[in-house]
């Protein structure tokens, strides 16, 4: 080992044993302002499965007041979009994703794809208000008589009669493959081959994938190989994680986000991770979970 490289080594191992420390010793009474401030990764809490026993907006007072950049949302209809856009600008703190179109009706069906498209005219002018980039759509839940492939078309089809809208509002939709083995049974589209295929055949620079890494390894494993895959055929739109089993905060199952954290920042991901896991406990034990993943 050269001396630069000794000096560098024992300066991270300082560095991530000192965040050690302080993350260890941070009680909920303790000023938790630095927690969600981590050094490589930028985490989105997802204020839909965290602090729920709070009010909304409550919700995302805690996520800024942890020191996390940002939040994420599910669908924004029945929300107050101008108190979410207004809190986030007072706090600071990004509002990273929402969901604009879920499981049904099926962008997968043709006859739906005229409401699909209304729904992303009326989803970029909400994310336009809350100055958020990246909207989440879901391919849908089998067709019955229809193939897999047929299905995928159909996903592909309604994609590009959309595409445009995206583009022309500089909002990115990211479409979101699930797991069928244990959440979502009877989905048409999960793993990142028939994903990345999917958004190569649209060809749009505004349609990537929502890569959950939580249903990527249920559905396919080798995480950190198929992000490479990801990254290099620039589909990878966003982030999210859980681990499993249980789809809690990463430490509590088998997937070790250290080092997959740190795949996707080596291979250059520098967008926000979604925190799209159930605390298994308190949440501020699950925040210093969190942190304690971008430690390496």
């Amino acid at each position: 080992m050269t001396e630069l490289n000794r000096r560098t080594f024992l300066g991270s191992t300082l560095i991530a044993g000192t965040a050690a420390a302080a993350l260890q010793a941070a009680e909920p009474s303790a000023d938790v302002s630095q927690i969600g401030k981590t050094p490589h990764t930028k985490f989105a809490v997802n204020v839909e499965m965290w602090w729920t026993k709070l009010p909304f907006l409550e919700r995302i007072k805690m996520a800024a007041k942890y020191g996390f950049p940002a939040v994420e949302i599910w669908p924004w209809q029945g929300r107050d979009i101008d108190a979410i856009a207004g809190l986030s600008k007072d706090l600071g703190i990004a509002i990273a994703q929402f969901t604009g179109w879920g499981f049904t009706p099926g962008l997968n069906d043709p006859k739906n794809h005229p409401d699909f498209v209304k729904a992303v005219t009326a989803g970029c002018a909400v994310a336009k208000r809350l100055n958020c980039k990246l909207m989440t759509v879901v391919g849908g839940n089998d067709q019955p008589g229809m193939t897999q492939v047929q299905m995928h078309d159909n996903i592909i089809q309604g994609l590009k009669l959309a595409a445009p809208i995206a583009e022309a509002n500089d909002v990115t939709l990211i479409l979101e493959p699930m797991n069928i083995r244990v959440d979502h049974k009877g989905h048409c589209l999960y793993g990142s081959a028939p994903s990345i295929r999917i958004c190569q055949a649209v060809g749009s620079s505004h349609v990537k994938i929502n890569w959950d890494l939580y249903h990527m390894h249920i559905t396919e494993g080798d995480l950190c190989g198929h992000l490479k895959e990801g990254i290099e055929t620039k589909t990878i739109g966003y982030l999210q994680l859980a681990d499993h089993p249980g789809r809690n905060e990463p430490g509590t199952g088998e997937i070790y986000y250290n080092r997959v954290l740190k795949e996707a920042y080596d291979l250059g991901y520098r967008g926000f991770v979604g925190l799209e896991c159930r605390p298994k406990g308190a949440e501020h034990d699950a925040a210093v979970a969190v942190a304690k993943a971008d430690i390496w």
